[in-house]
């Protein structure tokens, strides 16, 4: 999928979401690295990440060229900030309404309305793929981020209290939440 847009963040400063390409490989993988060392609310360690510079891109790239799926990056001044994505729960019949959401950006930029442009811009690429349902999971503690998603129409359908055992804070309860994107939301 392709995307392209320049927005005005809070500070008046302008940021660039578009979709990553394989140029992106390094930046992009060293942008996961800093993000998912910021906070303990991510799915993976840093340590965790096996991808090389170079697997990066040709996933930057096979999602470049998917008709349904995409990642995006926030650029601010040629840096990559931020990333968010969405991608197939499933290609079966039984499933192909469905839609996963991720997304993070680094926490010197938080507050500036990154992480709301990049989930509107999800949200509005997921619909144009046809998915019909877009989900995601966040941990309980991340007050934020739930707040957010819940004022992008996201509603909570479940908890699992053990869904991320933590290294710092052992169990992490997750709120399963959805976003219904065929109902006019």
């Amino acid at each position: 999928m392709q995307y392209h847009e320049t927005i005005t963040l809070k500070d008046g400063s302008t940021c660039i979401l578009r979709n990553g390409t394989s140029a992106d490989g390094d930046a992009v993988r060293k942008i996961f690295i800093l993000t998912h060392t910021q906070t303990d609310f991510l799915r993976t360690y840093p340590d965790e990440c096996t991808l090389t510079a170079a697997a990066e891109a040709a996933y930057l790239h096979a999602k470049t060229n998917s008709q349904n799926e995409i990642e995006l990056v926030a650029e601010l001044d040629g840096v990559i900030v931020g990333t968010a994505g969405i991608g197939a729960v499933g290609g079966c019949e039984k499933l192909r309404h469905r839609a996963e959401f991720g997304i993070s950006v680094d926490k010197a930029y938080w507050g500036r309305g990154i992480g709301r442009a990049l989930t509107k811009a999800c949200i509005a690429l997921a619909k144009a793929a046809g998915y019909a349902q877009l989900e995601l999971e966040a941990v309980a503690d991340n007050i934020s981020a739930l707040a957010l998603y819940e004022s992008e129409g996201f509603m909570e359908y479940g908890r699992n209290p053990r869904g991320f055992h933590s290294r710092l804070s052992g169990w992490q309860t997750l709120v399963l939440m959805r976003l219904e994107l065929d109902t006019g939301v």
